[in-house]
């Protein structure tokens, strides 16, 4: 990748900081990365690794969150379990923003037991893929419980494959549920992601930065800004949009889950001269 003279300083500066912090490329959340914004990662870009491996790692990569997934962050952890997750992400300077993606039926029961977790984790957004029935039961819960859920897209054939889909089903709803867009799956269903933030704007809670390299439902993830992600883009329409400070923006990368750190790192850099040419 050929480096800017900003991404060249800004990796200057993380050499400065893994030197002064062995084990530490970042030692902490460099807002200056990504003005305006909370960039974190979603923990299944490092599901190659177990929880506490994938913690110390984004740790490393000094992403400002992480969005667990279930395989790292069960739904059903006890109390003693969420309060050392909680003390493991404080220890590395992060917090837990978002947990999903995560099912949802008309059975309330079922539904509140994923609310009362978030809760209990000091979770702000859920993504989930709600069944057309629950969503009665979502609206009691994020009324009762001030969470948010954010409906995420998974593509050509899934019921929720268009923005438009989303915005759909959302509307009748509480406000407090809405969108996490992955932007590399509406990529693979043909659509714009800039187009989409702004189509999502008021709905907008969650944001999967992605990329593929083809419009189509079969094709290959890259780093960012490698096939159809207008990365500064993303970020222009995020501040338009007025993304929430407290909303999940995070990095999901998909491939080489073995060894997937260098190509993450990547990303981050790529995103952060995105995020600063937007905010200039």
């Amino acid at each position: 990748m050929t480096l800017s003279r900003r991404s060249f300083l800004a990796a200057t500066s993380a050499a400065v900081a893994a030197c002064a912090l062995p084990g530490r490329a970042w030692a902490t959340y460099d807002q200056s990365r990504f003005p305006g914004f909370k960039v974190g990662l979603q923990s299944y870009s490092l599901r190659g690794f177990d929880v506490d491996k994938a913690i110390q790692l984004a740790g490393d990569l000094g992403v400002a969150h992480l969005e667990f997934y279930s395989a790292h962050f069960p739904l059903n952890s006890t109390d003693e379990q969420i309060a050392a997750m909680k003390k493991k992400m404080s220890d590395q300077g992060m917090v837990i923003l978002g947990h999903g993606v995560n099912s949802f039926s008309k059975d309330h029961a079922a539904n509140e037991k994923i609310f009362k977790f978030a809760k209990a984790a000091g979770i702000k957004n859920i993504s989930a893929d709600p069944a057309p029935d629950s969503f009665d039961s979502l609206d009691k819960l994020v009324d009762k419980y001030d969470i948010r859920i954010a409906i995420h897209n998974h593509g050509p054939s899934h019921r929720y494959n268009t923005a438009l889909d989303v915005l759909n089903a959302v509307k009748p709803h509480d406000p407090r549920i809405g969108a996490c867009a992955d932007l590399g799956h509406f990529i693979r269903s043909g659509e714009d992601p800039v187009e989409v933030i702004r189509l999502l704007k008021g709905r907008l809670y969650g944001i999967h930065l992605k990329d593929f390299a083809e419009q189509k439902e079969r094709t290959e993830g890259v780093i960012l800004g490698k096939g159809h992600l207008d990365t500064v883009g993303v970020f222009r329409a995020l501040r338009q949009v007025e993304f929430p400070v407290d909303g999940c923006l995070s990095l999901e990368y998909e491939e080489n889950p073995k060894d997937p750190v260098a190509d993450i790192r990547e990303c981050l850099e790529i995103a952060s001269e995105a995020c600063q040419t937007a905010a200039s």
